[in-house]
This record gives C-alpha cells, sequence and structure tokens, in this order.
C-alpha cells in the first residue's frame, strides 16, 4: 500500500453534506469486523476501502481505493439488519448513506449495503465525518452497476 496523495475529510451537518459523503463512498468494501458501535461514547465508526470515483474519472489514472474511516456522533441508537455479524471477516458493499429528519434535527442515518444489509443509526442530529487514513491500494476494477454481477473490485 502506498499513501494516498489526496486525502479526502469531508464534515456532514445536514442532508446535502451527506448525500456528498454518500458519492464517495459508494462502493466502498467493508468488513464487518470493522464496524464499531460505541453506545457510552454515542459514536459509530465504520473503516472501510473507499473507491475512489475522482481519480477514476481521470483515464490515465489506474483504479484505487483509499483506507477510510466514516464516524457519526450524538448517536442514540443502532440496529442492523440482513448482515451476518458473526463472520468478523464477511465484506460488504456500501451502495448509499441517507439522512430523513425524524423531529428537528434528530434523524435516522441509514447504511444501505448491496444483498439487503442495512444499519440504522438514531441520531440526535446529523454529525458525521469522513476522512482519509492515508493508505491506498489499487483496484482490479471500477465498480459497475449496469454489469450483470455485483460490485466487488
Amino acid at each position: 500500500m502506498s499513501p494516498c496523495p489526496d486525502e479526502l475529510k469531508l464534515v456532514a451537518l445536514d442532508k446535502d453534506d451527506i448525500e456528498v459523503v454518500s458519492a464517495h463512498v459508494q462502493d466502498a468494501m467493508v468488513r464487518v469486523a470493522d464496524i464499531f458501535w460505541r453506545p457510552r461514547e454515542h459514536r459509530f465508526v465504520m473503516a472501510l476501502n473507499r473507491f475512489d470515483w475522482m481519480s477514476a474519472v481521470d483515464a490515465k489514472a489506474d483504479y484505487r481505493r483509499c483506507r477510510t474511516a466514516l464516524r457519526f456522533e450524538r448517536v442514540n441508537a443502532c440496529k442492523g439488519r440482513n448482515l451476518d455479524q458473526g463472520n468478523k471477516d464477511a465484506r460488504l458493499n456500501l451502495l448509499a448513506v441517507e439522512f430523513a429528519e425524524t423531529d428537528a434535527p434528530a434523524g435516522v442515518v441509514t447504511l444501505i449495503f448491496s444483498g439487503g444489509g442495512v444499519i440504522r443509526l438514531d441520531v440526535e442530529c446529523l454529525e458525521a465525518e469522513l476522512a482519509d487514513l492515508g493508505e491506498v491500494s489499487p483496484a482490479a476494477l471500477c465498480p459497475d452497476h449496469f454489469a450483470a454481477g455485483t460490485a466487488t473490485a
């Protein structure tokens, strides 16, 4: 692995912000072992290998994945559905991150994975950070949502 030349760091405090974060984490690969819910700290953290969509638009660039942390603060509850939490080596493909207000500024953050997996975070308010951790690895393929298979690059 090599260091990430253009490290990404984003903060999300509203629905528009989380849509930008979601675009950057689309097709990120996540190991179940890298998902952490810290109820006493009201924090949810997930380490992921984010597909670098920004470098993929350059036809001369190699495809790559950046090791990245996605963190949510002020989390009151965390629930998962259709995720094999017992298999810590299971790999998940993150498709999107969404936020819906319920009782402003409180709301629900939904992390949507391929295969029907979902993590739901009940938050006091939206406070998220996406930050590259500095490691980059090559990606064999560019995820293709129109192909017959799933994105596993």
